[in-house]
């Protein structure tokens, strides 16, 4: 059962470099931006706009933890706790009228849902440092040449 390993691998490889990407981006355009105006800019946003490619991500790190029988709680419950805020802030967006523009971004309701972002974002660093974890995991067991 080799391949089973090597293929969790893979997996785990892709998944993890997938679900780190929307953070890495953000970083990678904040810190330019931050230096050359001399204040602090950050894309928020970006990590949720990249939502497609985390979700891919996430999906492969869970496929890879079942394959590895690893790491599966930490890897599920960072996937659950990134999926459900993003959608909860998603849901509350359109509830109070932010999302279409109706109701003015301040208050409660805007606090409500840029905190649901940065739950997001942390959801998908806990995914991200699960993905590492069981990659490590992985890598190691096929260097022992156990499956």
């Amino acid at each position: 059962m080799g391949w089973m390993n090597t293929f969790a691998r893979i997996l785990a490889l892709l998944g993890t470099a997938a679900v780190w990407l929307p953070v890495a981006a953000m970083l990678a355009t904040s810190v330019p931006g931050s230096l050359r105006t001399g204040t602090f800019r950050i894309d928020y946003l970006m990590p949720a706009e990249l939502f497609p490619l985390a979700l891919v991500g996430g999906v492969l790190l869970i496929l890879a933890a079942v394959i590895a029988r690893s790491h599966k709680r930490l890897i599920g419950w960072g996937f659950g706790l990134a999926v459900g805020a993003l959608v909860a802030g998603q849901a509350l967006a359109v509830a109070t009228g932010l999302a279409s523009g109706e109701t003015e971004p301040v208050g409660f309701p805007w606090a409500l849902v840029v905190g649901s972002l940065a739950l997001y974002t942390v959801g998908l660093v806990v995914l991200g440092c699960a993905g590492v974890m069981l990659t490590r995991f992985v890598c190691r067991r096929q260097e022992d040449g156990g499956d």
